[in-house]
């Protein structure tokens, strides 16, 4: 490849040197970055016409055959009512063949947040239908699912799940945590073909692309997610650095866990094109949204919720991952999940003895005062996503809890100020992936969903640049990348994304509608507008 100058432009490097206005790519990697009067000679030049150019994004915690699928169902987030979600469903109808699937619908938009199959047999009764929650966490169905599913009075809750049931015993429609996961998500699995997980990838690469986005780590990964990134990359379709944490699932049996992390192992060890598998994924607890998450004092309504993982099945999986040498990442939205997390890495490193590791705690919507100080001396990441924080959704969180925990909701600077290394991503399904609207949330607390909702909790905004790094540089790091990529320096792999406005001069605001006019991975164009 040529030796490259990219001139007439501003850098943001993410780098102790923030700004550069210029660079020389050589190969894959940044050669020089620095004024353009220094720059070597190059055997091409690129003139940026002014435009401000970021490192790429790398999205820490998404999911992506999830997020492909998504793509393609039914948009339910900015449904703000009952009635609006039943018009959609009745509008998608006429052109669903079979089933009916949707995604991204809010609690606080359905009377009482208690969602029904009648709801949705009022408008669609005569196929299957699915909706996935926004966080993710539960699937609303009908009666003819629930049929499909073979969900009767006689089935029983799952490990860490919950069928909802009337007053008579029988389901009502709403399946939360590992029921949405072992019924719903499992027939999706079964009558979902590699066509259209190939469509689903194909979708999600361009998204990304078209973000800025140069690289994401999967974090719910399995065999089917493998083997169609593996058709991807055969088909010369995957030009995204992928990593993945394999999915491991409370059984209840420590035999069966522990299996499963042998096979996470085995995947870790063996080279598979276009990704690679670098740890294991633990989901600890649920949502505060559906007022599943594991917390230390009881939500409003007087419930609460125990961990998905008991000690006495954890302790033993973070410990046997973390000798094969795999990253652990666990989801853990309420205090106690997260301090079940710790206490869990702190026993993996007294039966393992102390060497380098980078474990990861991954959400920590709300955490307990000390949590951020005992994550940095353990040097465990703490990984984030700004969209859950979107204004336009907050309200029916800060109502589950209903006190004073609401005021320390999302509170990235404590990680900062306490050391702890921050990786923002965005969770894609769960949130919009748009790596510029993750960075809206981040340096403003406004709302990306909806501008006329009043910012929430701007004392925990960050500046534009460090919430830009976070996504960044600390994102790449969070999964040991950041000797070599994450940063616009030379010797650093040459990602980057050309942006058509400048947010540092236009404002905050402008990240609404800035758009990626390039992006750049390894020092070839894979995007441009």
């Amino acid at each position: 490849m040529p030796r490259t100058l990219f001139r007439n432009a501003r850098f943001f490097t993410a780098d102790d040197a923030a700004w550069a206005d210029a660079v020389v790519v050589d190969g894959e990697s940044f050669a020089f970055v620095g004024a353009e009067v220094d720059a070597p000679p190059a055997d091409d030049t690129v003139d940026l016409g002014g435009r401000t150019v970021l490192p790429g994004f790398t999205d820490a915690h998404t999911h992506l055959l999830m997020m492909g699928e998504a793509l393609g169902q039914v948009g339910l987030t900015d449904a703000g009512s009952l009635e609006e979600i039943q018009s959609r469903l009745s509008a998608a109808r006429q052109s669903a063949d079979g089933e009916l699937r949707g995604r991204g619908w809010l609690f606080d938009a359905i009377p009482g947040g208690a969602p029904t199959a009648a709801m949705i047999d009022s408008v669609v009764s005569d196929i299957p239908v699915y909706l996935d929650a926004n966080d993710y966490h539960s699937c609303w169905v009908n009666s003819a699912a629930l049929i499909a599913l073979g969900i009767t009075r006689d089935t029983p809750d799952p490990i860490g799940g919950r069928i909802e049931r009337d007053a008579d015993g029988d389901a009502t429609g709403m399946l939360y945590e590992t029921a949405a996961q072992q019924h719903a998500w499992a027939h999706r699995d079964a009558v979902t073909t590699d066509a259209q997980r190939d469509a689903a990838v194909e979708r999600v690469i361009e998204a990304y692309l078209a973000s800025g986005v140069t690289g994401a780590v999967d974090m719910a990964f399995d065999g089917l997610a493998l083997d169609a990134l593996g058709r991807a990359a055969e088909r010369g379709g995957l030009p995204l650095r992928i990593a993945a944490h394999w999915f491991v699932a409370n059984t209840g049996d420590d035999e069966a866990n522990l299996a499963q992390v042998a096979e996470a192992a085995q995947h870790a060890e063996t080279a598979t094109t276009g990704v690679s598998v670098i740890g294991i994924k633990l989901v600890l607890d649920g949502t505060i949204d559906a007022c599943t998450a594991a917390m230390r004092a009881p939500y409003a309504d007087g419930t609460n919720a125990a961990p998905i993982w008991p000690a006495e099945r954890l302790l033993p999986v973070v410990a046997a991952a973390d000798a094969a040498g795999l990253q652990v990442a666990m989801h853990a939205i309420g205090d106690e999940a997260s301090t079940l997390a710790l206490d869990a890495i702190e026993h993996a490193i007294a039966v393992n003895g102390a060497r380098p590791r980078r474990h990861r705690i991954e959400h920590l919507e709300y955490a307990a005062p000390g949590t951020a100080e005992r994550m940095a001396r353990l040097g465990v990441t703490a990984s984030m996503q700004p969209v859950h924080a979107d204004p336009a959704i907050f309200a029916n969180w800060a109502a589950q809890l209903g006190d004073d925990r609401a005021d320390r909701a999302f509170a990235w600077p404590e990680y900062e100020d306490a050391g702890a290394l921050l990786a923002f991503s965005t969770d894609a399904p769960t949130a919009p992936h748009e790596a510029l609207a993750n960075m809206y949330v981040a340096a403003t607390r406004a709302s990306a969903l909806d501008p006329d909702v009043a910012a929430v909790h701007p004392q925990f905004a960050l500046p534009l640049d460090r919430a830009i790094a976070h996504a960044t540089r600390d994102a790449a790091a969070s999964i040991g990348d950041g000797a070599w990529r994450g940063r616009i320096a030379v010797g650093q792999a040459a990602d980057f994304a050309v942006l058509d406005t400048d947010p540092f001069t236009a404002g905050d605001v402008s990240l609404l509608t800035a758009r990626v006019v390039q992006t750049v991975i390894a020092g070839r164009t894979a995007y441009e507008a």
